[in-house]
């Protein structure tokens, strides 16, 4: 990892920038991809899964064989962390429903809103190097919360042409019926058009590499809605001088596993815990099964020291960090300072890791600075607020002539004239 010293503020947008590749040169690429897909459906799809992932597929869609098959292939100590990570995720994001709001803003004036779950939704779940199951659970889970009525699942198969069988157990727990083997571009399409098997869905949702990520930009300018911009995925640990260097190095080096263009970042007060944490992650790094995808996101990962937890924190908000832990002794006076993170740990025993699996909370969260705007997803996020307004004859004879004023003055006379003609026949 690359130390870095107090650093001048004038240096650190260069120095945080993130390892993340221009999906705009991707852009013709994905395109005609998307074009075929759309203009040829499920033949299209069985090719480009043939093309990019290696497998020769008959049919797209999950037998209920196979998801029997599932249960057998999973051992039944997964199957119970899986529930254990379900309903932990349920309780966190059940509490989140929306209670509707009625307000009288005057006399005889009343509006309301309301929460109405997005009938259709699309689901992508990675393969690549990770069967990624837990993702499942957290998108899944949320959506049959909110009453989404077609929850829709796309992802890559292996060269065998199942679906790992964990994906397909915790589908199942989450109330997912419908599994495609799709990755990839070919995948997002399928979901943002529709083909004859993979049904058109209204939003899309979910993580994926550079293409994913540029085809779902691309899908969303005009036919579809997306959960967010994401991309690499990335931590900050934050941490004063009495932080465990093991604890620290371990946070590090998880997200650094998840892959090459991954990000890990360390700010402290201490050159001491620093130097320390250096060395925890060289001997920790010998220990991982995955240690040459992490040794090569550590190439643009960084230990950083501060002068003070001012500077920490002022540099903190500015990279504004898909996930911050924060390992100091008044974590809790910290996260209160906090303005910008996709999700915050706090304390010594809150690894990144729990949020990722189990402790509730979403791990579907904005990366690449996207936290100063974006939130991770959550249940507002698989549906839509509607307002209403009911007007009565005391409100109109109120608000009417301010409604009369304004559209006159914007030169709307026919808004002008809605109102007019009521508040006249009121008078009649």
């Amino acid at each position: 990892m690359i130390l870095v010293d107090y650093p001048e503020k004038s240096r650190w947008t260069e120095l945080l920038k993130r390892p993340v590749m221009n999906t705009e040169h991707l852009f013709d690429t994905v395109r005609d991809i998307i074009r075929t897909v759309r203009a040829e459906g499920d033949k299209a799809v069985l090719r480009y899964e043939e093309q990019f992932d290696k497998v020769q597929l008959e049919t797209l869609e999950v037998t209920p064989q196979e998801f029997d098959e599932a249960e057998t292939l999973v051992s039944q100590e997964l199957k119970d962390a899986i529930s254990l990570a379900a309903r932990n995720i349920e309780a966190f994001h059940a509490a989140q429903r929306f209670e509707p709001i009625e307000v009288e803003t005057q006399p005889g004036v009343t509006c309301w809103q309301k929460s109405v779950p997005i009938e259709r939704v699309g689901l992508y779940v990675p393969g690549g190097t990770a069967p990624l199951f837990s993702t499942v659970l957290m998108l899944a889970v949320p959506a049959r919360i909110a009453g989404c009525r077609e929850i829709v699942l796309c992802t890559p198969p292996a060269r065998s042409g199942k679906v790992h069988p964990a994906v397909l157990v915790a589908a199942r727990v989450a109330g997912v019926r419908r599994v495609f083997k799709a990755g990839g571009v070919q995948a997002i399409a399928a979901m943002a058009y529709g083909t004859e098997s993979v049904p058109k869905v209204y939003k899309i949702f979910g993580p994926g590499n550079q293409y994913v990520t540029a085809a779902k930009q691309l899908v969303s300018l005009r036919d579809v809605a997306i959960d967010m911009p994401a991309g690499p995925s990335e931590v900050e640990v934050l941490a004063d001088a009495k932080a465990n260097p093991v604890f620290v190095a371990a946070d590090l080096l998880s997200q650094a596993e998840h892959g090459v263009d991954s990000q890990a970042i360390l700010v402290t007060t201490s050159k001491e815990l620093q130097l320390a944490v250096q060395k925890e992650v060289e001997r920790q790094l010998e220990l991982l099964p995955r240690k040459d995808i992490a040794s090569r996101s550590l190439e643009s990962s960084k230990l950083i020291v501060v002068r003070d937890m001012d500077e920490a924190l002022d540099m903190t908000n500015d990279y504004a960090p898909e996930h911050l832990i924060i390992e100091t002794e008044d974590y809790a006076a910290l996260a209160g300072r906090v303005t910008h993170a996709g999700s915050v740990f706090l304390g010594s025993l809150t690894p990144e890791s729990a949020g990722d699996y189990a402790s509730g909370t979403n791990h579907t969260l904005p990366t690449n600075g996207y936290a100063k705007a974006y939130s991770g997803v959550c249940l507002d996020s698989f549906v839509r607020k509607m307002t209403f307004q009911e007007i009565r004859p005391e409100g109109l004879r109120r608000i009417g002539p301010a409604i009369e004023l304004m559209a006159a003055n914007e030169s709307l006379d026919g808004h002008k004239n809605a109102v007019t003609v009521r508040l006249a026949e009121l008078e009649r």
